[in-house]
C-alpha cells in the first residue's frame, strides 16, 4: 500500500446504504395503508355516490307524490257544505280545538248528501264552507298540490344524503375498529416475544 492511498483503500468495501423512496414512510405498517386506501376509496364514492343519490330520490319521490296529487285532484272536487252540529260532537284535543260537525251538501245528481268532518270551533251551525268530496259523495282532505310534491321530494332527497352519509362514516368506524384489533393482536404476540428479553436486563 502506498503511502498515497487512503487508509481504507485495501480494507472491506463499505456497504451502499439504501434509502427509502422519497415519500415513503418506513414506520408506515401494511394495516395503515390499508386504512388509507379504505378512507379514499369511501370519500370518493361519498363525493360521487351521494349526489347522485340523492338527486334521485328525490325526483323519484317527487314524480311519485305528484302523480298521486293530480290522481286525487281527478278524483276529488269542491262543493258547498252546509254545517249542523253532529249527534256525537266532540272536541279534538288538539291546540286549535276542533269541532265534529255534521255536513250536508247536494251532490252532483241532485242527490242531498250528508258527511261530517273536524272543523274549527270558529264555524258555527248554519254556516257554509267548502269542503271536497270523491265521486262516491265521501268528505276528503284536499288533494295535494304540487307544492306539496316539491317538499317530499326535498324531504326525502335531504334523508338520502343524510343515510348516505351515515353509511359512510360507519363503514370508516367499522374499518378502523377492524384494523386496530389486527394492531392490538399483533402488538401482543410482539411485546410476547420481547417482553422476557427485555424483563431479563434487570433480573441479572
Amino acid at each position: 500500500m502506498s503511502a498515497q492511498d487512503p487508509p481504507h483503500a485495501s480494507g472491506p468495501h463499505r456497504p451502499d446504504h439504501k434509502h427509502p423512496p422519497k415519500g415513503a414512510n418506513p414506520l408506515r405498517r401494511t394495516t395503515d395503508r390499508i386504512d388509507a386506501w379504505w378512507s379514499g376509496f369511501l370519500l370518493l364514492v361519498l363525493v360521487l355516490g351521494l349526489p347522485i343519490a340523492s338527486v334521485s330520490a328525490g325526483l323519484a319521490a317527487y314524480g311519485s307524490t305528484l302523480r298521486t296529487a293530480q290522481a286525487q285532484s281527478a278524483e276529488r272536487h269542491q262543493v258547498t257544505a252546509r254545517l249542523t252540529p253532529a249527534p256525537d260532537a266532540a272536541r279534538d284535543g288538539a291546540a286549535d280545538e276542533k269541532q265534529k260537525v255534521r255536513l250536508s251538501w247536494t251532490g252532483a245528481d241532485g242527490e242531498r248528501r250528508t258527511g261530517t268532518a273536524y272543523v274549527s270551533q270558529d264555524e258555527t251551525e248554519g254556516s257554509t264552507m267548502r269542503i271536497w268530496v270523491d265521486r262516491e259523495g265521501t268528505v276528503k282532505d284536499p288533494p295535494m298540490s304540487a307544492g306539496d310534491a316539491k317538499a317530499t321530494g326535498w324531504m326525502l332527497g335531504t334523508m338520502t344524503a343524510v343515510g348516505a352519509y351515515v353509511v359512510f362514516v360507519a363503514a370508516r368506524k367499522s374499518m378502523r375498529l377492524a384494523l386496530d384489533r389486527r394492531r392490538y393482536a399483533r402488538w401482543d404476540t410482539e411485546w410476547n416475544l420481547v417482553e422476557p428479553l427485555w424483563s431479563a436486563r434487570f433480573r441479572r
